[in-house]
């Protein structure tokens, strides 16, 4: 669904007009679903991104804009940091600020990193120039207000598209003045995103086989573990 079909929709089962509610708000009515969606999780695998950045020499603050320079619209969150050899442990500010002290001329191929102020810190300070892999989650494309006719909310697969109509449904019962339509479907478009959420995000992850509370190694593949555990 495209934004003008969204707002078609929504009309259509308020039955209001452009008379009522103008394009522009139901415009915006559909952004807040859009950001109540993204915003509401971390890790949605559409966000999921990968890329490099290059080290400077004497150099342990990278701004997160250099970290995610190689991404396209951005870097929002990063998951994790390596070198061609290994992976860089991720440690508090302050621990890593104890251990390597920026006072102190050391140098050498980072193996730990922090992140404070929109900065990722490395330490050891590099002494080279270095290139670093960078898995992240990139930020949203904007949608909403501002949103020409034709556009669709490009980040998220089809079946969220219903979704952002139906909060603007519950929006436009509340613009009507109308508290309990409302209500209704703010419940639908919550339970409905729950839904949603279970079937993106239950991805099983290996897990190592437990017995009387001892992690158990064997030659089989570790198990799977599921949502509901």
């Amino acid at each position: 669904m495209d934004i003008a079909t969204m707002r078609t929709y929504i009309q259509s089962v308020v039955e209001i007009d452009s008379s009522d509610i103008s394009d522009d708000t139901l415009n915006r009515f559909i952004g807040e679903a859009y950001d109540q969606v993204v915003y509401g999780e971390a890790r949605w695998p559409w966000y999921e991104v990968s890329g490099t950045f290059t080290t400077v020499s004497g150099t342990s603050d990278y701004s997160k804009a250099t970290v995610g320079g190689a991404i396209t619209g951005g870097l929002r969150t990063i998951a994790a940091l390596r070198t061609d050899d290994d992976v860089l442990a991720f440690i508090g500010i302050d621990e890593g600020d104890e251990q390597y002290s920026l006072s102190s001329a050391s140098t050498g191929d980072p193996c730990y990193w922090s992140f404070w102020g929109d900065n990722v810190r490395l330490y050891p300070t590099p002494s080279s120039a270095l290139t670093i892999n960078v898995r992240g989650f990139k930020n949203p494309t904007a949608f909403g207000a501002g949103s020409l006719d034709a556009t669709e909310p490009s980040d998220f697969p089809e079946p969220f598209h219903i979704l952002f109509a139906t909060y603007g449904i519950a929006r436009a019962y509340e613009q009507q003045e109308d508290p309990g339509m409302a209500a209704q479907y703010l419940a639908i478009f919550n339970n409905e995103l729950d839904n949603l959420r279970a079937r993106y995000l239950a991805t099983p992850a290996a897990q190592p086989i437990t017995l009387n509370k001892n992690k158990v190694r064997s030659f089989a593949p570790n198990r799977l573990r599921y949502a509901w555990e």
